[in-house]
């Protein structure tokens, strides 16, 4: 909402809630208002009653709060709270006053008449004149205290609701700034990996490097395009694995047996990429031997809206230095999972009979 309209509806509201607050005891006290008679001077003391109301309570919100109670100066405040009290107790009385005597009511006809002489005194036998309040007044004492309550608890609940806003805004920007600089760690990590699968083959000028070039480009073209969303299509990320297979396949042997299936509503679900991808590097890390027969499976598939991944590799020792594990790829996903499906997300990964196993489950 434009500030502009934000600043009028404020101003419209608290004009309504104090012609609301003035306008209630009148309603409820005297509901037959064509039998309710005021005088000039009762009208003058109520209009000067409110009119410094209105003053304190904006003195209170605007000045007294933010430079005594928010700074926690208690006594200051105590003292400006006393001193306003004694003012509006005494002031507007006075001023009252000034714009107009106190009348004389004659019980007869119900009406008040001006009495200019007055002395206290009624002026005529049968006449009572109106007695003014004292200074320590209990009515107004209460409506002065109730008007300063009320103006201190709501400058503090929205000094609090303005504070958790601010709070929450800053949490969000520091999460948005921390995946925003995980996701920038993944796509290095990637690449570091395959460029070295990449420089195997030129070393031996396989003719396989060019094709293996060509998926690069295709991985590299879907990781700048689509890692800018926060969610993507969940068949993007399928097309990508099976991209990424294909491509660790092109430095592969016989030997090693590599099994993708994926299932369900995979077209209409939403993901964060590039979360199965460290898990599919992984294995290929640690499941891929030159020597003896190894076996690499993953599994993808949908329920309602879940998101099952399971992968599963035999453990094979290498001391390739290459392929040296940096652990940024599983610790990143770890985090991204945490700050995107917070306790929307299992992962369990388990080593047994020298086999390593990863099952992920994801609440979309």
């Amino acid at each position: 909402m434009p500030t502009t309209n934000r600043t009028a509806l404020t101003v419209i509201a608290h004009i309504a809630a104090w012609v609301g607050f003035f306008t209630l005891p009148y309603l409820v006290f005297f509901p037959r208002l064509r039998e309710f008679n005021i005088s000039n001077h009762q009208l003058a003391a109520i209009v000067c009653n409110n009119v410094f109301l209105v003053f304190f309570y904006y003195l209170n919100t605007l000045f007294l709060i933010p430079r005594f109670l928010v700074k926690e100066k208690w006594w200051w405040y105590v003292i400006s709270i006393a001193a306003s009290l004694v003012i509006f107790l005494y002031v507007p009385k006075q001023i009252a006053l000034q714009i107009a005597e106190p009348d004389v009511f004659n019980p007869n006809n119900r009406e008040f008449i001006r009495n200019p002489a007055f002395q206290g005194k009624p002026r005529f036998p049968g006449m009572m004149t109106r007695r003014t309040r004292p200074v320590a007044d209990p009515y107004n004492t209460f409506l002065f205290l109730l008007v300063f309550t009320v103006g201190t608890c709501a400058s503090m609940i929205q000094r609090w609701l303005r504070t958790e806003q601010t709070r929450k805004e800053t949490e969000n920007e520091k999460l948005n700034t921390e995946l925003s600089f995980l996701k920038q760690q993944v796509n290095p990590h990637f690449f570091f990996n395959t460029l070295n699968n990449i420089y195997s083959l030129a070393v031996v000028r396989s003719e396989k490097t060019a094709p293996a070039v060509m998926k690069l480009s295709s991985i590299m073209r879907y990781i700048l395009t689509e890692t800018q969303r926060d969610l993507v299509p969940l068949r993007n990320e399928v097309d990508f694995i099976h991209n990424f297979i294909e491509l660790q396949q092109v430095r592969l042997t016989d030997k090693v047996q590599v099994r993708f299936s994926a299932d369900g509503d995979i077209d209409t679900l939403l993901i964060a990429p590039l979360l199965f991808i460290p898990f599919v590097e992984n294995a290929f890390k640690y499941g891929v031997s030159t020597k003896e027969a190894s076996q690499i499976q993953f599994t993808l598939w949908t329920r309602d809206n879940k998101v099952y991944f399971t992968s599963s590799n035999f453990i094979v020792s290498t001391d390739n230095s290459l392929l040296e594990n940096t652990g940024i790829g599983i610790t990143n996903v770890k985090r991204r999972l945490e700050l995107m499906y917070p306790e929307k997300h299992r992962l369990v990964t388990a080593e047994k009979d020298n086999y390593y196993t990863v099952h992920l489950e994801i609440e979309t």
